[in-house]
């Protein structure tokens, strides 16, 4: 049965890719319209194109020296999936931003030859298509790889069931719970530089255009004559799509392992001592997640395949993505059924299955479930169709400062509802499933990862196609079609953020309770426990709480430094170049787009390479109960701040865009209230587009390096080598 299965998850990612390689080269197919037009978007494609090689760069060197201290530190294998994790995150980054540089101009094309809301809206989703199938598929193929290379080939999943014990150099455990994380780990690294040097890239451009632009020269979004216009678009591609498919790709990962992981540990520490269960324990989520891709291919194709589409393209996105969740829970049902309908009711009373072969799918269906109502709740706070954004709309005719008070209000009160939605689908899969089912929750609500991305990534490729049409001189119309388009995105995209910091709670959740197995060991069976009156734990607490504060503080100032260098650079142009406010030249594109490259280059080294370090460090100083403190402090504190950078950005630009649609009476671009409402899409920017996604690949990353190098700074650590604290009688470390 187990290669039945696995058969399954492979048609699955050949069935994805094909797919996504189809509707790659049918969106190259398309016309790209005027000379102009063609013009524009090859200065954004080579612009994107330059930044993510010097990137790829930087990120191979630093992972190289990671891979190196894998190595060394857990094992080979382990080494070996971190470079697996690491391509394919790298992939589906890469070729989601090449197909959203080819896809941009190509919509706006489309508009300006159709003049037709739901043909556009099919050419932009058909682009991000190739990014949701890319995420899903190359994502399962690594874990694929990983499972049958080392665990098959390499016999660690026989190991873990004979209790063979492999030492890696140093003489610690290297099993295959070490590997997966090694893999997971790749996917990580990958994600946070992608995330953090797009984010920066992509923020500093928007702000620079923004400020200067539109608040004190009084010139359209992507008006010609603005100087940064080219890298604001460059950046969107880098940013929000590269770094959106290695986000959530690394979501996606470290849902599906931290199950995997978790049923390795519980095996390994007793917990239940069947062999089969074992294997069916280990192939679930890889299975689930392959049914979910299947339906995200009949999602997809709903929208792609169907010869017209209405104009309500929020509908039309939304069926997409009910169509592929309601597939993924009736095939997770056959599934679970299928897979545990022979095991005993006694081994189901061991792992805390409570309805039987149906329990791993209930609470996959909880996850599925959570992830829809914060995605309906994500929407209600950041779309000016709701009472939130008209708020912030309407309260920017009183000036800036109202503007981003209520903004912040508004991203602050958005908090509770995903926190109380998160909180009982946490009881609630644990209720039906065991800490096993807090995973499958994980998994369940990114199994049809692939439908989400698929729809924000589509959001980006439509904001591009706005701005080629502006600079290209189009009709009005053809920028209303973009800017309608591109409004319903920027709610898609703090829906998919809501999923990414949604399931990184729960991943977080089962990754700690590996973690606590890896060092508690065979202690761990009757009472396992991060005792939080410890005073190690709790000031590993506290300090973890404090940690994404400055995580995001460290990013908000990477972006504030290079859009300082830009509105610099753009006034410069301004004020110098004869007959550039005129529209009779045109300005020096390629020094912004330099300004935007060099200043995320520079500036996202220091925050990801403190992600990476700050567990090891203080791990092997205060040992492992204080970093248990930290994932902790980390992952709670992380969460609340995610959602509300995420929801308060959100909201603020949809205000900007509920009153330059005219929903605000008397007002409309280049009024005061307008002008109010671009500062507070500015102070959201980097929140929504740096900070907030960065936030989730913080906790897992951290999550991830922790349970990988336990083994080690639970033995090796500065407070066991001297024990001089308890020396004077404060046993309470130990």
């Amino acid at each position: 049965m187990e290669n039945l299965l696995l058969i399954i998850v492979g048609i699955a990612v050949v069935l994805a890719v094909a797919y996504a390689a189809f509707n790659y080269f049918s969106v190259k197919r398309l016309e790209e319209g005027t000379d102009r037009m063609k013009e524009i978007g090859s200065a954004i494609r080579t612009g994107a194109n330059a930044f993510i090689r010097y990137e790829y760069k930087i990120v191979a060197i630093i992972g190289a020296v990671v891979a190196v201290a894998v190595l060394v530190i857990i094992s080979w294998q382990a080494a070996v999936a971190f470079v697996i994790g690491a391509v394919m995150s790298a992939a589906a980054g890469w070729v989601g931003m090449k197909i959203a540089t080819y896809c941009n101009v190509r919509v706006t094309n489309r508009a300006r030859e159709s003049r037709d809301l739901g043909k556009t809206l099919k050419v932009a989703f058909k682009g991000g298509s190739v990014m949701g199938l890319c995420v899903a598929g190359f994502a399962l193929l690594g874990a694929v790889v990983v499972y049958l290379i080392f665990g098959l080939g390499f016999h660690q999943i026989a190991d873990i069931v004979g209790g063979v014990e492999h030492k890696n150099f140093i003489g610690l455990p290297a099993n295959f719970t070490m590997t997966l994380s090694g893999y997971a780990l790749g996917c990580s690294i990958i994600a946070m530089f992608n995330r953090v040097g797009g984010g920066i890239y992509t923020k500093a451009a928007d702000m620079g255009a923004d400020l200067v632009g539109k608040t004190e020269e009084h010139i359209p979004e992507d008006d010609p004559r603005n100087p940064a216009t080219i890298a604001d678009n460059v950046g969107d591609n880098v940013g929000d799509v590269a770094g959106l498919g290695s986000d959530l790709l690394e979501s996606y990962v470290g849902a599906i392992l931290s199950a995997v992981m978790l049923a390795g540990e519980l095996f390994m520490h007793k917990i239940f001592f069947s062999e089969e269960l074992l294997n069916k324990l280990l192939l679930f989520p890889l299975v689930f997640s392959g049914c979910g891709l299947l339906a995200c291919v009949i999602g997809i194709s709903y929208i792609v395949i169907r010869p017209s589409l209405s104009k309500n393209v929020h509908m039309e996105l939304n069926i997409a993505t009910w169509i592929s969740a309601g597939v993924t829970v009736v095939g997770g049902a056959v599934l679970s059924y299928f897979m545990f309908r022979d095991i005993p009711s006694e081994l189901f009373k061991q792992v805390d299955f409570r309805v039987g072969a149906f329990s791993p799918w209930l609470a996959a269906v909880f996850g599925i479930v959570a992830g829809i109502v914060i995605g309906i709740i994500s929407e209600y706070y950041t779309s000016y169709d709701y009472k939130p954004t008209k708020g912030i709309a309407e309260s920017s005719k009183e000036g800036s400062a109202l503007t981003v008070t209520q903004g912040l209000a508004t991203g602050m009160i958005s908090c509770m509802l995903p926190v109380v939605v998160l909180a009982v689908a946490i009881f609630g899969s644990y209720a039906i499933a065991g800490m096993y089912g807090v995973a499958c929750a994980a998994f369940g609500m990114l199994s049809f990862v692939a439908a989400t991305v698929s729809v924000d990534t589509y959001g980006p490729i439509s904001d591009n196609a706005g701005g080629i049409a502006e600079m290209s001189y189009l009709e009005p119309e053809v920028r209303e079609i973009t800017d309608k388009l591109d409004s319903v995105g920027n709610t898609t995209a703090a829906i998919g953020k809501g999923f990414a910091i949604g399931s990184a709670s729960f991943a977080a959740l089962s990754l700690m309770t590996s973690y606590l197995f890896a060092f508690q060991g065979i202690n761990a069976i009757e009472e396992l426990l991060l005792n939080l009156i410890n005073p190690m734990t709790l000031c590993g607490a506290l300090c973890g709480a404090a940690l994404p504060y400055m995580f995001s503080g460290m990013l908000i100032n990477a972006v504030t430094k290079a859009a300082r260098r830009m509105v610099e650079e753009v006034r410069r142009q301004f004020r110098e170049i004869k007959g550039l406010r005129e529209g009779e030249v045109l300005p020096d594109y390629k020094t912004c787009i330099e300004i935007s490259s060099s200043g995320a280059l520079k500036e996202m080294r220091i925050p990801c390479i403190m992600c990476i370090l700050f567990p090891l460090v203080t791990g092997f100083i205060f040992g492992p109960m204080f970093v248990g403190g930290v994932l902790m402090g980390a992952t709670i504190s992380a969460i609340m701040l995610a959602i509300f950078c995420g929801n308060a950005g959100g909201a603020w630009d949809n205000a900007k865009k509920y009153i330059e649609s005219g929903g605000v009476d008397g007002e409309s671009k280049g009024s005061p209230a307008h002008d109010s409402s671009v500062v507070g899409d500015t102070v959201g920017d980097p929140l929504k587009d740096t900070v907030g996604p960065s936030l989730d690949i913080l906790i897992k990353i951290m999550s991830t390096i922790s349970l990988a190098t336990v083994v080690v700074f639970s033995h090796y650590n500065l407070f066991e080598a001297f024990n001089w604290m308890g020396s004077l009688g404060l046993n309470w470390i130990h």
